[in-house]
């Protein structure tokens, strides 16, 4: 199983949102710098998990966006899930297969993408930005924002 890069944007805005307990919103453009993701696929994930509530968003010159949800209630199988979609591994109602009848790869597959997520809904949102990888975005942030002060003088 690979995830979608939408997916991944995802989780990384979240991930970023919710280091350190931000209070202060942040910048998409922000966000797009730090993981060199495009403007308008970072808009498109953030749009989409504003709609979920996982992310509050406003808009204007003092908007930015801030994370919707304590991040230990956030449950990463849950994100991907809804940002993934339930839609199978394989495809098997658009083949034109022989074994369609008869088959139990389809089970299976089924069996181990919910496997899947039922391990990932072992980890919250906190979980997986704990110790170094919070003290990481932590950093990113810090250097954002003197890079951006440095900027404005």
């Amino acid at each position: 199983m690979r995830l979608t890069r939408f997916s991944d944007i995802g989780l990384r805005v979240l991930m970023y949102l919710a280091s350190d307990a931000r209070t202060t919103p942040v910048t998409v453009a922000e966000v797009a710098q730090q993981f060199a993701i495009p403007h308008n696929h970072l808009v498109k994930a953030v749009g989409a998990l504003a709609k979920l509530g996982w992310v509050d968003a406003t808009r204007g010159r003092h908007g930015g966006i801030r994370l919707g949800i304590a991040a230990e209630q956030l449950h990463i199988g849950t994100v991907l899930r809804a940002l993934e979609g339930d839609d199978e591994v394989v495809d098997c109602q658009g083949l034109d297969c022989a074994l369609s009848g008869d088959c139990l790869l389809r089970h299976a597959l089924r069996a181990g993408q919910d496997a899947f997520y039922a391990t990932m809904n072992r980890y919250t949102l906190r979980d997986i930005v704990g110790a170094g990888t919070g003290a990481q975005i932590i950093r990113l942030h810090r250097e954002f924002l003197g890079r951006t002060a440095s900027a404005a003088h």
